[in-house]
């Protein structure tokens, strides 16, 4: 179990072109910036990037986009980032747009092993173009279908070897959805410790999402 810890040379080799990538993190906090450099480092392009946003220019999650790995995006704005709203604008990265707590469901039905979610959320906008309705009740929703990834990218406060993680204060956002919603589970985390040194009832995320942690050194804010 302890060889879940290892380089970023090992995390580097595991992307490939065209995979699909979930990423955690909100406006910049919460973003595992260390493993957004191995994406960057191992060369892999024609990305589908699924982000709450797509953070500022060349900043955080925004850098992939900066070196120009990401083909799609799926978020729920990418207005801080003015990168990202030019290269929309000149058709150069495809853009699905979701309501930020809908994005949040669908993440978490695909870490649960669910078809989607039925929300009135976006009904009558262009967010209901080309999604399903469903009636329940008399009452009209849309089908909002689960988002998994090749690949997810967690940011986390502690790490122990088996893979437990824990998280800090408003760092933790999305990054617990994302580690359950996607077939190998990365994490960037500050710390390392040792096996149970944070208790088990501080626990948020079992190790058993977890596939490998990047090796870390002392403590980062």
């Amino acid at each position: 179990m302890p060889g879940k810890i290892v380089s970023s040379e090992e995390i580097t080799r595991l992307f490939e072109d065209g995979q699909t990538l979930l990423c955690g993190g909100f406006a910049n906090c919460g973003v595992p910036n260390r493993l957004i450099q191995c994406v960057i480092d191992s060369g892999a392009k024609h990305l589908t990037l699924i982000s709450n946003d797509s953070g500022d220019a060349d900043l955080t999650v925004g850098r992939l986009i900066h070196h120009g790995l990401v083909d799609k995006l799926i978020a729920s704005h990418i207005g801080r980032n003015t990168e990202t709203v030019a290269l929309v604008e000149a058709g150069k990265i495809k853009l699905e747009l979701v309501p930020q707590g809908s994005l949040a469901e669908r993440i978490r039905c695909g870490g649960s092993g669910l078809g989607g979610v039925l929300t009135q959320t976006g009904l009558g906008t262009v967010v209901e173009e080309g999604k399903h309705r469903v009636v329940v009740n008399g009452e009209v929703f849309l089908l909002e279908t689960a988002l998994r990834a090749d690949i997810a990218l967690v940011r986390a406060r502690t790490a122990d070897p088996l893979g437990n993680l824990t998280y800090r204060g408003t760092m933790r956002n999305f990054n617990p959805l994302v580690a359950k919603a996607a077939r190998t589970t990365l994490v960037d985390a500050d710390m390392l410790v040792d096996i149970d040194e944070f208790g088990v009832d501080r626990i948020v995320t079992p190790g058993v999402y977890v596939d490998k942690i990047l090796a870390t050194q002392g403590v980062r804010q």
